[in-house]
């Protein structure tokens, strides 16, 4: 079969073709590509696109997982690759978009931090939001890790391709890589061509999108590119307006309390918000210079700069059943939305021959993100009926955090392929975060007296990850391949003067100090401030561990090839409040794949059989110690065992007609043994762990974020007009019932989503050099829950919900 390595985003003379060659080649079908493969294998972008559609075949890609570039279908892992085209064809802006395209893999987004997070093959942690706890899914940007999801990982633009790799990574992709790692590949420039591209895009929820990239080059041996986007649009989520209480109920109900007419004030309207930026709004930029130097034939240098801007909003936690006479997108607000973050990356790859059997790469990464944000926690569930009775006032500030992270990896690998094919690294990186949280929770309103409130200051919190890795593959024939790999790692931690402010129950006697929402300008450490002894943070950890990698593949034919592994993932331990430290956790993952390319290159199926056996599955809440006072936890399950299924298939039914199917089939999520504490849920006191107030046991519960079934299903169709081509798409997704957290089998239907289909549509018309694409996403207008909550609300169960229904455009043209 003929190989075709795609060029995307490069787009030289016709580079909407690029999208048509995306629509043929499938959702799934994507590439990655080194400078040495770009230009032994280079095809003009007409040449691509006309070969593309007057064939019935879906076109061969390449991919780089397992950081050699080779064939998507004759690599023994389970990817997913999208390309730039088939990410505009979906629509995909962030990480949450890419879940309809990949089996097995969840995103759900976290108001109080404004941070997606990730679970695959039914793992992952919804509270890695924050530097508390780490993510079991790995984010990297061209090969260099990301611990924080800000800049391309926050906003994809001018990617050239993402791979989605499922199953432990962590050999040859590092740390936190525990079951799988998402490598977004930014585009690069192209030397000896000018050419670029601009878009516009409008829609609903006053939608406005602009991007664009430029290509420029400097010299024989040297070239640069631009590239920026900013997408805006207003929140979901409307005002609701506080309702009319009479005085003299105010006043009973106050005095009814104990308070003292004397100290009687109305409640102060202007304290709820009724305009300004709604919850949900986006308003995110980006821009990044890229710069491509081949200074000699055989080695050439990558280096970027990427700047990042959030000025958008949180998202919002809404009633799952409304007040009466309430919309369910609107919430009675009191915390005005805020999203301040600023990040900077700087990315750098050098690659050179030692000889013409080695090469050597460099790759270092520098990022830092500086960010504060503010989240109405109440949610507005109940009214106040007075100023200090009635409802809460809860306020969630993250009012200064800064994380500051560096990496470094050296690569020296065989090229070509040989009898033996092999890779070697060294691995280092380091953060050094700071942050201040504050949590006020006032009776009634912001005007009453203090319910407890908190202030965790931590301002330094340091890691350092080193690790030695290596892989080789024996190729005993051309069919048979024997690989193995290992990877040693060593993480230290430390909290260096942290510490967690709570309140002293001061209440009653309000007039000794000052009954005011703990802020930035409150030292919670001065006399009388309300505030009592701090709880220290100060700590360390170390640890290391061994993990690593066995396969055998057989090609039955050039067309059809099997392989089974084991590999084994591990992700650190750390420490949490109080300075006390937790176990790390890994997995032992068991898996059998096939790939197959049927009717002469028509059908191209993809499939997976995995078992995951966990051990110290790590658990993070916010949790109420015996004392009262208010930490963050993490505790370990005795483990948990997954099993499932996975398939990928896409099919060109004509050269006209495109197919595309995705499947995950998860029969077994269970978690192992866990007293599990939140205060983010209404639980029962805990009489089996003194350690925790409130605990129940979700030993055996089915894994969050996990249903039984997830599939989507794409079908397009493309006419041929005289100036051009159309193409109509449907894309369906579905989903069984799934859980929203470990206690969704003690509450039942609240912490969960019941099974739901969402359907999106698109139409997209391509000429010579424009083109217009109209879609609707989420069609038919589902309400589909990603979490869920009653503990910050008094009992009231609110939801956070993948976005209504919004339509828009998006025109541009290439140049």
């Amino acid at each position: 079969m003929k190989t075709t390595v795609l060029k995307t985003k490069q787009r030289a003379s016709t580079p909407i073709q690029f999208a048509v060659l995306a629509l043929i080649a499938g959702a799934s079908v994507a590439h990655a590509q080194t400078a040495a493969t770009a230009d032994s294998t280079k095809t003009s972008s007409a040449q691509t696109a006309t070969a593309a559609n007057n064939s019935e075949k879906i076109i061969e890609v390449l991919v780089t997982g397992t950081k050699r570039t080779t064939s998507l279908q004759r690599t023994p892992v389970a990817i997913t690759a999208l390309n730039s085209a088939a990410l505009e064809d979906n629509h995909v802006q962030t990480l949450q978009d890419i879940v309809n395209l990949v089996p097995g893999f969840s995103a759900t987004a976290q108001g109080d931090h404004g941070v997606m997070t990730m679970t695959m093959r039914g793992v992952g942690n919804d509270s890695a939001k924050t530097e508390y706890a780490d993510p079991e899914v790995a984010s990297f940007v061209d090969g260099i890790y990301s611990p924080r999801p800000e800049g391309a990982t926050a906003l994809l633009f001018d990617l050239e391709a993402i791979e989605i790799l499922r199953g432990p990574q962590g050999t040859l992709w590092g740390r936190n890589a525990t079951v799988g790692a998402v490598n977004m590949q930014t585009t690069k420039p192209v030397i000896g061509k000018s050419f670029g591209n601009a878009e516009l895009g409008i829609g609903s929820y006053k939608r406005l999108g602009m991007r664009g990239a430029f290509n420029v080059p400097v010299s024989d041996t040297m070239a640069l590119r631009f590239a920026f986007v900013n997408e805006q649009h207003d929140g979901y989520v409307d005002y609701q307006t506080m309702p009319t209480i009479p005085l003299s109920s105010q006043r009973a109900a106050f005095l009814a309390s104990g308070g003292k007419l004397s100290d009687f004030q109305p409640i102060n309207t202007a304290l709820f918000v009724t305009g300004g930026k709604k919850y949900g709004a986006q308003n995110q930029t980006a821009a990044r210079l890229s710069m491509l130097w081949k200074p000699t034939s055989t080695s050439k240098w990558d280096l970027s700069y990427e700047k990042f801007a959030d000025r958008g909003a949180p998202h919002m936690n809404l009633m799952q059943t409304p007040r009466a006479g309430q919309k369910m997108w609107s919430a009675l607000i009191d915390t005005a939305p805020n999203i301040h973050r600023d990040s900077d990356a700087i990315r750098s790859r050098f690659e050179t021959a030692l000889s013409d059997d080695v090469s050597l790469a460099y790759i270092a990464g520098y990022a830092k993100f500086s960010g504060s944000q503010t989240f109405d926690g109440d949610a507005g569930v109940v009214v106040p009926t007075s100023f200090t009775t009635g409802g809460s006032h809860r306020q969630h500030n993250t009012n200064s955090s800064n994380y500051t992270n560096y990496s470094h990896e050296l690569e020296v690998q065989s090229t070509g392929k040989k009898k033996v094919d092999w890779l070697l690294g060294l691995y280092y990186a380091a953060e050094d975060n700071n942050i201040r949280f504050d949590l006020p929770i006032m009776n009634g309103t912001q005007q009453g007296t203090v319910g407890w409130q908190g202030s965790f200051i931590q301002p330094k919190e340091t890691v350092a990850s080193k690790a030695i890795f290596g892989q080789a593959t024996w190729n005993v024939s051309e069919e048979l391949h024997l690989t193995a790999g290992a990877r040693y790692t060593k993480d230290d931690r430390a909290n260096i003067g942290g510490r967690g402010y709570g309140w002293a129950n001061y209440p009653a006697t309000p007039e000794t100090v000052a009954q005011i929402p703990v802020n930035q300008n409150v030292n919670p450490w001065e006399p009388n401030s309300g505030f009592g002894s701090p709880g220290l943070n100060d700590g360390k950890y170390s640890g290391s561990k061994l993990t690593g990698l066995a396969r055998i593949s057989y090609d039955l034919d050039k067309n059809n090839m099997f392989y089974t592994s084991i590999s084994t993932g591990y992700k650190s331990g750390g420490l949490q409040d109080g300075g006390r430290t937790y176990a790390p956790e890994t997995l032992t993952n068991h898996e059998f794949g096939t790939k197959h390319t049927l009717l002469d290159g028509a059908v191209k199926i993809s499939n997976a059989i995995f078992y995951e056996n966990f051990k110290d599955y790590q658990f993070s809440a916010p949790v109420t110690n015996p004392d009262g006072s208010r930490t963050l936890a993490t505790t370990s399950a005795e483990g948990a065992k997954i099993a499932g299924f996975e398939t990928e298939i896409a099919a060109k039914l004509s050269k006209d007609d495109r197919i595309q199917l995705s499947l995950a089939y998860t029969p077994k999520a269970k978690l192992g043994k866990l007293l599990a504490g939140s205060n983010d849920y209404v639980i029962p006191t805990c009489e089996a762990d003194k350690t925790v107030s409130n605990c129940v046991d979700v030993t055996g519960v089915t894994m969050a974020h996990t249903p039984k079934i997830q599939m989507q299903i794409q079908y397009q169709h493309t006419f041929h007009l005289s100036q051009g081509t159309l193409t109509p798409r449907v894309s369906v997704h579905y989903e069984t019932e799934s859980n929203l957290s470990v206690f969704s089998d003690y509450f039942g239907a609240p912490d969960k989503q019941k099974a739901y289909s969402r359907t999106d549509l698109g139409l997209r018309y391509e000429g010579d050099k424009f083109y217009m694409d109209f879609f609707v996403r989420n069609a038919t207008n589902a309400n589909v829950k990603t979490s869920a909550q009653n503990g910050n609300t008094g009992g009231i169960w609110v939801a956070q919900y993948l976005p209504p229904r919004t339509i828009g455009m998006n025109a541009g043209f290439n140049f």
